[in-house]
């Protein structure tokens, strides 16, 4: 995984993500059974790009389930499923 840019259109409006193989390592590691909210909301504020941060503020205040679905898009284009098989 390298650093890359995540570009979403979200309500009509553009946020930059900037996630890097510690923000995704740390949201993964704060994972929890019962606790997905406040690490989604870390994650997306820890990777935002300056320039979409009140925006993405905006977005996740009107919205409760905001935080953990933009993060399933981020996380979709930085760490995309493996395809994999058990050979038998």
């Amino acid at each position: 995984m390298n650093d890359q840019l995540i570009t979403l259109v979200i309500a009509g409006k553009e946020l930059v993500f900037k996630p890097s193989e510690v923000e995704y390592n740390d949201y993964m590691n704060e994972l929890m059974p019962d606790n997905k909210v406040a690490p989604a909301h870390n994650f997306l504020f820890n990777t935002v790009d300056d320039g979409s941060k009140e925006t993405l503020r905006e977005i996740t205040n009107a919205n409760p389930s905001a935080a953990v679905q933009i993060t399933a898009a981020v996380m979709a284009e930085y760490a995309p499923q493996l395809e994999i098989s058990v050979k038998k």
